[in-house]
């Protein structure tokens, strides 16, 4: 029987992820999915006249998927921040917030992110607070770390927030103060941060329109890396009208969940919990499900606000044995994700300590035995995962939401090393040992905590155990290395099937959507240490070609 088609990609290397068809070389697109896939014998079962496009030999693969970013703050970020890197030295970030500053009217807010959380001490002082106010000439800053879970402020910027000397703490936050006249130093941790970003809100509204525009350019860029589904893993309600706005206009080019958020420690967003779960619905569209809930359990590491088995090493700010703490008790956890279960919604619970992991185990255990089977549950971020817990992730069909990538030596793990014990602070990412016990491996960037959406390094990093880019020696726990195909099944059909998606995309199988990237090598074929420079040619979505490199350059 004739294959109606709009379009016929022949003489690639196709490799589907349908263990039905693993491999191929035609692929038959019409109404924007896949109607074929096989040989070159397929060109003669096509009807009518179909667009042809021969891809020359190269590789072809269906799209790649990021299980945990924030694309609307990576998008405003490219488009109207200051953006530092990571690895600069406290002089290098002053000299950009000069720069930048130069640019601006007086009393703008200088507004970006990036800088390293390995600079906190050199941070946490009146003579910093200084340099920045000088940087900046005067003007309110706000400044997210690497983590996105602590801010660099200006005096402006406290004094604007109401944030002073004998302002209160909050509880589960701290405002690094001058420890002589508890004036603060421009050091916000973890939800010491919300009045300041609270306030930016307010005095610099953002309307629907340019939202849209910051979402419309992430989804571009992660197109460039060939990205065509992702979850946005902690969603507020603005993100949730500009992605209905984008696909109501038939802009939002991409599947997307999103995370709908239940508790708030660092984006200072409203409204939360119940509140926002209750308009899900309202913005459901085609291409967007707002299908999880996200929760922030702990912190992160390096601020020493993750919450551990073991303790942190000592330091002059915490009690001895200090070893974080948890946002919610186990009875508000697992009330939360029953109550949520209840609704038909998944979860993604950050989660970056391994006693925050086991709490976890533990709620979604009681959820389970209160008969909610179906409700997918990430821990997010994979990192910290004691032993005796890798079986329990597979016995309760937990996901292990790997993101961002650092399962290789670099400046973030280092900044680890500073605050937990180099032994524990080794074991981190235990992704062979879960793979091998069962567990959906799900890759995520955690873009813009991570400068870039680039899934490439991070795959390269999973079978290699060391830096992809040279800068850090060495390898990182290199008993937990996985293959390349394993890898490139997280970024892909693991990723997919975690979000909830794998019945419209993650393989090239027909009745699902054509959605995959055409790349400039076989990355099954080529050494391990190539896999980062991988190059994405082509990104198609839904049968449209929705990125090309050769008309970028």
């Amino acid at each position: 029987m004739p294959i109606p088609a709009d379009a016929v990609h022949h003489n690639a290397r196709v490799y589907t992820l349908d263990p039905a068809l693993p491999w191929a070389s035609v692929l038959v697109v019409a109404g924007g999915a896949i109607a074929a896939v096989g040989g070159e014998e397929l060109l003669d079962e096509i009807a009518g006249t179909p667009e042809v496009v021969n891809h020359h030999g190269g590789f072809l693969m269906p799209g790649l998927a990021d299980v945990h970013n924030h694309h609307m703050l990576a998008g405003r970020a490219d488009l109207f921040e200051l953006q530092l890197d990571p690895t600069t030295d406290v002089d290098g970030v002053l000299d950009a917030i000069r720069a930048w500053s130069s640019a601006l009217p007086p009393g703008a807010w200088v507004v970006g992110g990036g800088w390293g959380t390995g600079l906190i001490p050199a941070l946490s002082d009146l003579k910093a607070l200084s340099a920045l106010d000088e940087a900046a000439g005067g003007r309110p800053v706000l400044l997210r770390d690497d983590s996105c879970h602590n801010r660099w402020v200006s005096s402006a910027a406290l004094a604007i927030a109401g944030i002073h000397a004998a302002s209160a703490d909050p509880t589960d936050g701290i405002v690094v103060r001058d420890p002589s006249t508890r004036a603060p130093v421009g050091l916000l941790i973890e939800s010491a941060l919300i009045p300041v970003e609270r306030a930016y809100a307010s005095l610099a509204p953002v309307g629907v329109a340019q939202h849209a525009e910051a979402s419309r350019r992430a989804v571009e860029i992660l197109h460039s890396f060939g990205v065509t589904s992702f979850q946005d893993a902690a969603t507020s309600l603005p993100l949730l009208e500009a992605l209905k706005h984008l696909d109501d206009t038939g802009r939002l080019d991409a599947w997307v969940v999103t995370s709908l958020q239940v508790n708030d420690k660092i984006f200072g967003t409203h409204p939360l919990g119940q509140d926002l779960i209750g308009l899900r619905e309202t913005y459901r569209s085609h291409h967007h499900r707002p299908d999880f809930v996200k929760i922030f359990l702990d912190g992160v590491p390096p601020s020493r606000t993750a919450a551990f088995l073991e303790p942190y090493l000592p330091d002059a700010v915490h009690e001895a044995d200090w070893r974080g703490e948890t946002t919610m008790s186990q009875e508000e956890l697992t009330g939360w994700l029953l109550r949520t279960a209840a609704q038909g919604l998944s979860a993604k619970i950050h989660c970056t300590g391994d006693r925050s992991v086991s709490m976890t185990l533990d709620a979604v255990a009681a959820v389970r035995a209160a008969g909610h089977t179906v409700p997918a549950f990430h821990i997010a971020h994979g990192q910290y995962v004691a032993e005796q817990d890798v079986p329990r992730l597979a016995e309760l069909g937990v996901v292990a939401d790997i993101s961002p990538p650092l399962w290789f030596p670099g400046a973030i793990f280092d900044a680890i090393c500073a605050c937990v014990p180099r032994e524990r602070a080794e074991k981190l990412h235990p992704n062979r040992s879960l793979l091998d016990a069962g567990v959906l491996l799900a890759g995520g960037s955690d873009w813009p905590v991570m400068p870039s959406p680039n899934p490439w390094p991070g795959i390269q990093g999973l079978v290699s155990r060391a830096d992809p880019t040279g800068t850090f020696s060495g390898r990182l726990w290199p008993e937990q290395a996985i293959t390349t195909a394993e890898a490139l099944h997280a970024y892909t059909l693991g990723a997919v099937r975690a979000m909830g998606l794998d019945d419209v995309t993650g393989s090239l199988t027909p009745g699902k959507s054509a959605d995959f990237v055409v790349l400039d090598r076989d990355p099954l074929s080529v050494p391990v240490e190539e896999l980062a420079a991988t190059t994405v040619e082509q990104t198609w979505f839904s049968g449209r070609k929705v990125y090309d490199r050769q008309l970028t350059e």
